[in-house]
């Protein structure tokens, strides 16, 4: 079962650039890290105790994250929903006849399992669902 709104990711050139919007707005980076598998940078800023901005940005040219910008421009990526139960909540997507993109749960950032359903089932939008792990 969906149980909040864990983060919306934002696509960016520059994290650097970028998280002087938000800090001006009172915002603070939590932190950084890199995810390989993903060729990204991910920055996380807190909005309440719920919910995060997620800035992403590319490390290569060949990240999903560059050619998005690439092809779209700067702007939201996605939006993610935390779950308790990340493989029942994938399952129980494509049992209703969404498109996923993974079957599977893999590695996010910021110690979550995630899994993507696919925008052409979701009327354009990319939605990740993330369990954080214990």
């Amino acid at each position: 079962m969906i149980n909040k709104l864990n983060h919306i990711g934002i696509a960016v050139r520059s994290i650097e650039d970028t998280r002087r919007i938000y800090e001006s707005m009172g915002l603070k980076v939590e932190s950084i890290e890199e995810v390989e598998s993903q060729k990204v940078r991910v920055a996380m800023l807190p909005v309440g105790t719920e919910v995060r901005i997620e800035l992403l940005e590319p490390t290569s040219d060949e990240s999903p994250i560059a050619k998005f910008i690439e092809k779209k421009g700067e702007g939201i990526h996605h939006l993610a929903f935390g779950t308790d139960d990340i493989q029942t909540i994938l399952s129980q997507m494509e049992e209703k006849g969404f498109r996923l993109i993974d079957k599977t749960p893999r590695p996010g950032a910021h110690d979550t399992l995630i899994g993507f359903l696919h925008p052409k089932s979701t009327n354009g939008v990319l939605i990740e669902m993330c369990q954080e792990e214990k």
